[in-house]
């Protein structure tokens, strides 16, 4: 059972990965669609790449407890509670790694004069200079090229 604790850890991992919503700038969720959003122009003033850090669910805790205790359990208490803390704190670090995402911080003027700045994945590339427009509702903001 050993053998199979790793490998499980690793595929609840991938699965929580598969899970998360996009950060993109072009990803919309389900109830994003068809609502009406307030519509700003601005000017980048500076990019900077930064990390969006991964979830933190308890998914990937519990799962990895859950293999660890069966996998460390077979014929000990004491075997099973380690393993299931060893599995536990497993299963957060692979659910924080795999959903961690590479993005980009987007500092932008206004045309109103404000100046303001927006996270988001790094699928489109910005730079000093580059006209965009941001699109948003309930303080979700996207930035895009115009």
């Amino acid at each position: 059972m050993n053998r199979l604790a790793l490998p499980a850890l690793v595929l609840a991992g991938l699965v929580l990965a598969g899970c998360q919503s996009s950060l993109s700038g072009d990803t919309y969720s389900r109830d994003q669609a068809r609502r009406e959003m307030s519509v700003r122009m601005g000017t980048v003033e500076a990019v900077r790449a930064v990390t969006i850090e991964g979830t933190k669910s308890h998914v990937g805790t519990a799962s990895g407890a859950a293999i660890g205790g069966l996998a460390g359990g077979r014929g000990s208490t004491a075997g099973a509670i380690a393993g299931a803390v060893v599995g536990g704190v497993a299963g957060a670090l692979i659910e924080e790694g795999a959903t961690r995402r590479s993005g980009q911080e987007i500092t932008i003027r206004l045309d109103s004069g404000n100046v303001i700045a927006v996270v988001q994945e790094g699928d489109e590339k910005f730079n000093p200079g580059d006209r965009v427009k941001l699109v948003g509702s309930s303080g979700n903001t996207r930035v895009s090229r115009y």
